[in-house]
């Protein structure tokens, strides 16, 4: 009998769905990974894999018991290094379907122009901002950090905040359900060590928060007056007034999708 026989005969339907869960499983977390020390930890552990492999191959009895106390720990050592990367993942699948759906378009739409006038501004005037688009994960914990004040979304409030002296002008304001619900908010700054030097706090703040949630961060900076979003944990340059319109449709109130091979247009934010 051959091998197809044999597959065929042994392997049924819920065999099927077995492999398919798994590869899921692997694949999303392949992907929530990407672009993050993860990557280097599993090159680790794969390198470890194959001392272990050999260890037992040439009976490096010493090596071999090393290697097989730490496999032995492995679950619990993977939740231990992934712990930030599995705690998003697992809010990611609770908040599927979940973002502005009572919303309006017309409302949207309104509160775009908004954001995108008081950038406009902000950046031709150098006005240092950190502004932050809840998506699918809730962003209770920093939203509590900072000053609720639940109001409409208004470009000149949200001018006023940044380009006032007030405490909470180098925090970041949180844009939750079509309300600008806190200003002042601290958020957690980047693990990844490779950024840039010339990357400020509001820069790597903007990293932390797209590290550990799915949300889009607005950052303006106090030097240049250019505007970046970042969103899963990179930069991006926004081109103009336009654009900044196309990345929040797409990135705040839409799919998420990328909307070119770099992930999103590049360019310098002009005005």
């Amino acid at each position: 009998m051959s091998f197809v026989e044999v597959l065929a005969k042994e392997f049924g339907p819920k065999d099927l769905l077995d492999v398919i869960i798994v590869a899921v499983v692997i694949y999303q977390f392949m992907v929530m990974a990407k672009g993050t020390r993860a990557i280097q930890i599993m090159m680790g552990v794969a390198i470890m894999g194959i001392f272990s492999w050999l260890g037992s191959l040439y009976h490096l009895q010493t090596l071999t018991w090393i290697l097989t106390s730490f496999f032995d720990s492995f679950i619990i050592i993977l939740v231990i290094l992934f712990q930030d990367q599995i705690r998003s993942a697992l809010a990611s699948f609770a908040s599927q379907g979940r973002f502005f759906g009572g919303l309006s378009r017309e409302k949207l739409e309104q509160e775009i122009d908004e954001v995108v006038e008081a950038t406009r501004i902000m950046g031709k005037e150098k006005v240092g901002a950190l502004i932050v688009f809840e998506r699918g994960q809730g962003l209770g914990n920093f939203i509590d950090s900072g000053t609720i004040i639940d109001s409409k979304i208004h470009s000149d409030l949200i001018y006023a905040i940044f380009s006032s002296k007030a405490s909470f002008h180098d925090g970041a304001i949180i844009i939750s359900g079509g309300l600008l619900r806190s200003v002042g908010c601290f958020l957690p700054l980047a693990k990844n060590i490779d950024i840039e030097k010339s990357y400020g706090t509001r820069h790597r703040a903007a990293l932390g928060i797209t590290e550990v949630t799915d949300a889009v961060v607005l950052v303006i900076s106090e030097e240049s007056g250019k505007v970046r979003i970042c969103a899963n944990g990179r930069f991006h340059n926004v081109e103009d007034s336009r654009s900044l319109r196309v990345f929040l449709k797409h990135l705040w109130v839409g799919n998420g999708r990328m909307l070119n091979t770099d992930g999103m247009p590049a360019g310098d934010f002009l005005f």
